[in-house]
């Protein structure tokens, strides 16, 4: 062996035990973490979302500013079997009613994160401005953008939840604009996000850009994209703290 190959042996070897230590460190740390201090290390990971990474939302200007350049005014629209299908800016919805509210979120994967400060409106403010027809029982939510992937030709994600559950107010729905005090950020959903604290994580679509009203619930994006997880997913009992 020549003596620079040792050398550069020697070196990998080093880089290698440095890097195994700062692992170990590090899984070290977090096995050490507080059980009060946990739910805001989780809250300031980064949250999986399955959209491409093709947006952002500007709260200061309501606009969505896609990657291509484009800047498109961000809108929620409200249709389905309605009488009075309406067309919200953000700042529209900043104008309703505002609600403040500290929920638990409990992801589908077996964590949780508590006490969450959402803010945002109920689900009524865009009900009696609509209008629903009768038989209406479900409303369907609409993510902004495209999925990477595609289950059952559904380019982006859905959820549904029954109208009788937004409006219950021991369920404590919300469709929020804010969390903790500031406007959404781009990983928990700007600008407009639904909170279902009674439901696992995947209920919550995230990116509404669209609230559609409807006779019949509709097989979300991620129980289309993973069978094993039902349409109705309420959390389990021994994950909550009050019932």
């Amino acid at each position: 062996m020549a003596a620079g190959e040792g050398l550069e042996e020697e070196r990998t070897r080093g880089v290698s035990r440095r890097f195994f230590l700062w692992a170990a460190a590090v899984a070290s740390s977090l096995t050490c973490i507080p059980r009060s201090v946990w739910p805001f290390f989780v809250r300031e990971m980064g949250v999986r979302t399955v959209e491409e990474e093709t947006f952002r939302f500007d709260s200061a200007s309501g606009s969505i500013r896609w990657t291509n350049g484009a800047v498109t005014p961000y809108r929620l629209t409200v249709d389905g079997l309605v009488e009075k299908p309406l067309t919200f800016s953000y700042k529209d919805l900043q104008a309703l009613p505002s609600v403040f509210q500290t929920s638990d979120f409990h992801c589908v994967e077996g964590w949780s994160v508590k006490d969450i400060r959402w803010g945002g409106f109920r689900f009524e403010e865009v009900m009696r401005r609509v209008k629903p027809r009768t038989g209406v029982r479900y409303v369907v939510f609409h993510a902004l953008g495209k999925t990477d992937s595609q289950p059952s030709g559904l380019d982006h994600y859905v959820e549904s939840l029954p109208v009788e559950e937004l409006l219950d107010p021991k369920k404590e729905c919300l469709l929020a604009l804010s969390m903790d005090g500031k406007p959404l950020t781009h990983d928990h959903g700007a600008p407009l996000r639904v909170v279902s604290p009674y439901d696992l994580g995947y209920k919550g679509a995230k990116y509404v850009t669209r609230i559609e009203f409807s006779r019949a619930p509709q097989p979300g994006w991620w129980t289309l994209a993973n069978p094993i997880y039902p349409v109705e997913a309420p959390v389990p009992a021994d994950r909550l703290r009050k019932r």
